[in-house]
């Protein structure tokens, strides 16, 4: 195999020194920049209309949240958003500028911390506007408020009745000049399914409490619904502001659909990591916890220093595909905590100290995520997101100043 720094079709590769993992490094995730910021200008030009609100909670899904905020900045997006308040703080005091929406919080969540930083907060529930209004009263300040609306993904957002509820509540406020009401935003249930009927229905019901907010007099700044799949497949969704997070990264939402490359996008993360131990063993040697792999002849096994304390998921023992030397293996028997296996045959030249690509973009035969997600049966969002702290990160292709 290549070294990984030839699979990127984002940008030119770069010099060695900006991209040397550290020394004894186990296992290394390279989180290239430049191909984030490309996606964002891709995802732009399949939504030309609206704004776009880069999502990049849950430390941008595994790969860093203020390099990739930074990164997603250059390639056009004017938001950003993080389900919990804690990372939007966070961003914020990194220097970033832009507008910042978070959604995610519980009771004697730090409101005041938010509206002193200019977070734009979502309310959900009456719970929620009256400790948001609490701390904007407290400070003198006008609280940038999103409501949502429970259009019937059944999650969060206030449903049927309960909107309108929200809606009086916080316009006597907004009339106080305690809460601004500058969104109104919900969430598909089957966006990555765009012929459901519930994808029409839930569009029905957006607009209608749209509608609602307006009438009750709302001058609203942006009306929110499609995530990365809806960017990609239903322009009638896009409406002032689209919220990509998926695609951001490179991977595709609708895989039954299309790949990352028949939507233009470039996978940003690939996992690699170095061989601890290369040994024989002889046919019929059992390997790793339950012998659920057994060696079919004599062989030489590779052990690679990651495993479900890191993210690698458990299901995929015997399943999980990785690339040595420009050839792809399956990972040998169970996944353990710390560590699996890979049986490379008698005539594997491999030693202690080489690399392992788990996965990448794929342009060069390399595993990807969505190969890994298959084997695992879970989605590609899980695989990125799961990479534990014990797995470097290094940046390459993209700019470390405040945006």
């Amino acid at each position: 195999m290549s070294d990984w720094r030839t699979m990127t079709a984002s940008q030119p590769s770069p010099s060695p020194a900006a991209v040397q993992a550290r020394p004894g490094s186990p296992a290394t995730a390279y989180i290239d920049l430049a191909a984030v910021t490309a996606n964002v200008r891709v995802l732009r030009e399949h939504a030309p209309g609206a704004q776009l609100l880069a999502v990049v909670k849950a430390d941008a899904y595994g790969h860093g949240l203020v390099p990739v905020a930074r990164a997603a900045l250059a390639g056009g997006a004017t938001w950003l958003g993080t389900a919990l308040l804690d990372e939007a703080i966070a961003l914020r005091d990194s220097g970033i500028h832009a507008r910042i929406f978070t959604w995610l919080n519980v009771p004697g969540a730090d409101f005041a911390g938010a509206i002193r930083r200019d977070l734009d907060l979502s309310a959900s529930a009456p719970w929620q506007l009256n400790e948001i209004a609490a701390a904007a009263q407290a400070l003198g300040c006008t609280a940038r408020l999103h409501l949502k609306v429970d259009t019937g993904l059944g999650r969060n957002g206030a449903f049927g009745p309960g909107f309108t509820e929200i809606l009086t509540s916080a316009r006597k406020l907004e009339r106080r000049g305690i809460v601004r009401i500058v969104g109104v935003w919900s969430h598909f249930a089957y966006a990555d399914q765009p012929d459901h009927p519930t994808v029409r229905h839930q569009q029905e019901v957006f607009e209608a409490a749209v509608r609602e907010a307006e009438a009750a007099g709302c001058d609203l700044e942006v009306r929110h619904l499609a995530n990365s799949a809806a960017t990609l497949t239903n322009p009638s969704a896009h409406y002032d502001l689209v919220r990509p997070g998926l695609a951001i990264y490179g991977l595709s939402p609708v895989p039954e659909l299309g790949d990352s490359t028949a939507y233009g996008l470039v996978p940003a993360m690939t996992l690699t990591a170095r061989f601890a131990l290369v040994k024989g063993l002889p046919a019929g040697q059992g390997v790793s916890y339950a012998h659920q792999h057994v060696t079919a002849a004599d062989t030489r096994v590779g052990l690679i220093p990651v495993g479900y304390a890191d993210g690698i998921p458990r299901h995929a023992s015997s399943r999980g595909p990785v690339a040595v030397g420009g050839r792809r293996y399956l990972v040998a028997g169970r996944v353990c905590m710390d560590q699996i296996l890979v049986d490379l045959g008698a005539d594997s030249p491999a030693q202690a100290g080489d690399q392992v690509v788990l996965f990448g973009p794929g342009a060069e035969g390399e595993p990807t995520a969505q190969d890994w997600a298959i084997a695992a049966d879970t989605i590609s969002y899980e695989i990125v997101t799961r990479l534990g702290p014990r797995v470097e990160r290094v940046y390459v292709g993209g700019s470390e100043e405040p945006s």
